[in-house]
């Protein structure tokens, strides 16, 4: 019965982190954006989020967007610099047609930082991606 259950691969969808000059604060911020690089829309993208390490772990953000066209982007949330010590995970839900993806990406403990930081597909800024 296992073996009659197709999990789809998730194919152009990522979770970037792209460090942003806040004006008004004069800061350089790190955001969380999705990546939807594909040539279909987006439904129901749901996203779950966390901080952990052995010995800490933060509350779960939940986030939702109703859709997420093709070929776009969408900013999630805010990163403290306190979490990139932590390993920061992001589980993404969503639908393409009547059919359901999930997938998990991770991004390592103080694998966000300056030194990281490429050229992402569709924003033209710098950041650090999770395919």
């Amino acid at each position: 019965m296992r073996r009659d259950i197709q999990i789809p691969e998730v194919k152009d969808v990522y979770i970037a982190v792209v460090q942003e000059e806040h004006l008004e604060y004069k800061t350089k911020d790190w955001n969380v954006y999705i990546i939807n690089d594909s040539v279909n829309d987006l439904d129901t993208v749901l996203i779950v989020s966390k901080g952990f390490s052995d010995r800490k772990i933060t509350p779960p953000m939940r986030h939702a967007l109703k859709m997420l066209p093709a070929r776009s982007y969408a900013k999630i949330e805010y990163l403290q610099e306190a979490v990139l010590d932590l390993n920061n995970e992001f589980k993404v839900t969503f639908f393409k047609g009547n059919q359901m993806f999930d997938k998990s990406y991770l991004f390592r403990k103080n694998t966000i930082n300056d030194k990281a930081l490429r050229t992402l597909p569709l924003i033209k800024l710098k950041g650090v991606l999770v395919k």
